[in-house]
């Protein structure tokens, strides 16, 4: 179970008790079964919240790793769906599965 940030001020200076949580700054105090978990919002690079099933499009030519390949800017990847990691976006170009970053695309219409 990661960590979570306090619900009071914010701060990540939480201890963990056994069945409570405790922020070191502020005192608060919550139980464990109701930590809060906040809901990853990714953001394309203008700043658009994406979801999955959303259709995207490339904002500037990107090597592709292991090859000379290149992904032409302008591309549209149709139906991502939204993952955790470094590489936010799963999608299919050309037939083939990508991991694109997210600070890449923009979101289509």
């Amino acid at each position: 179970m990661s960590q979570p940030t306090c619900p009071a001020c914010t701060l990540d200076d939480v201890l963990s008790h056994s069945d409570h949580w405790e922020c070191a700054t502020c005192g608060h105090e919550w139980p464990k079964e109701a930590a809060p978990v906040a809901a990853r919002i990714v953001k394309d690079a203008h700043g658009t919240p994406l979801a999955d099933g959303d259709t995207v499009v490339l904002i500037k030519d990107l090597k592709l790793r292991g090859g000379s390949g290149v992904l032409k800017g302008g591309t549209k990847a149709k139906g991502i769906r939204l993952v955790d990691g470094d590489h936010e976006i799963d999608c299919r170009i050309d037939g083939s599965a990508m991991a694109l970053k997210a600070c890449f695309v923009k979101k289509s219409e």
